[in-house]
């Protein structure tokens, strides 16, 4: 099996700075893209950013320049540097990946629990 364990949201005042962790475990033969999206409440599920195993990036335009995606291939981790926090960041944030645990199967998609983040004085 294959688990997605985020860490690293909390509470952070506007203009602050979080940092999330995702690692992934379990039975992988490789990685391929990862990336973060978050849910608010109401609202649907959408992209924040996502890194390819050769290092593209892509943002949403809602956290470009602000946000930073980058991942460790060795220890099967992406990160997601925040930066210039906003209220309207505050969602249930989840990264995902694509892996295969096989070189004969095909990739699968995987997700993480979630990590809240919120962004309130």
């Amino acid at each position: 099996q294959v688990q997605l364990v985020e860490s690293g949201g909390g509470l952070v005042q506007p203009g602050g700075s979080l940092r999330l962790s995702c690692a992934a475990s379990g039975r992988i033969f490789s990685i391929n893209d990862m990336g973060w999206y978050r849910q608010a409440p109401g609202k649907e599920r959408e992209l924040v950013a996502h890194i390819t195993n050769g290092g593209n990036t892509n943002y949403a335009d809602s956290v470009k320049g602000r946000f930073t995606i980058s991942r460790d291939n060795a220890k099967n981790t992406v990160y997601l540097q925040m930066n210039s926090l906003k209220p309207e960041d505050t969602a249930v944030y989840y990264c995902n990946a694509d892996i295969f645990i096989s070189a004969f199967l095909p990739v699968g998609v995987y997700w993480g629990q979630g990590t809240q983040v919120t962004v309130s004085s």
